[in-house]
């Protein structure tokens, strides 16, 4: 099976994983197993990846597309489509920047609704345009754990019952392989056995 063109990358937002802050680690483990997975569907053949802006795993998976592209050489771009204009007025400071620093770097910006906020409608409208417009879904989401990423997985579900429309899931196993990766990576880490 061939790699998707476009993927939409998505998952919780901070408050959902009990992140309030730029320097928790739980970001450093989150963006490297993005980083890996992004990678991975980047040399598989991947040439897009498309986040809305939504802060949390989405930055950090814009974040980690611009790390991959740069670091390896690959042919990526990202995509950022917001679903409304202003999205970004009540996110803490240390996300706006990263939200801009994001936009400023993205290969590709937009908004979906040329409107600021007005209802939950746009959420939906969000999340059923971007999953017409790519063609699989990674989403950071244990449905043991319910949150936010559950409206979009609904939308990508819905899709790939349709045609053809892989959804890559990351859960907290991945995740602990991931801190386990970084654990190893570390100098110390191995003279302590």
């Amino acid at each position: 099976m061939d790699s998707p063109e476009a993927i939409l990358v998505t998952g919780y937002k901070p408050h959902e994983l009990g992140i309030f802050t730029a320097d928790h680690d739980g970001i450093t483990v989150i963006r490297h197993c993005l980083k890996r997975q992004i990678r991975e569907l980047a040399v598989q053949g991947t040439k897009w990846f498309v986040i809305s802006g939504q802060a949390g795993i989405e930055l950090w998976a814009g974040d980690a597309c611009l790390e991959v592209k740069k670091e390896d050489g690959l042919d990526i771009n990202l995509a950022v489509l917001v679903p409304f204009l202003n999205q970004e007025e009540r996110y803490k400071d240390w996300l706006k920047e990263q939200y801009h620093q994001i936009l400023e770097a993205a290969d590709f910006t937009g908004a979906i609704s040329k409107r600021p906020y007005e209802s939950p409608v746009q959420l939906r409208q969000k999340n059923d345009y971007l999953v017409a417009k790519t063609d699989g879904a990674l989403i950071l989401y244990d449905e043991e754990t319910p949150g936010s990423p559950k409206y979009c997985l609904a939308a990508a579900k819905r899709k790939a019952r349709c045609q053809d429309y892989p959804i890559r899931m990351i859960d907290r196993y991945d995740l602990s392989f991931a801190a386990e990766e970084l654990q190893e990576q570390n100098p110390d880490y191995w003279s302590q056995m």
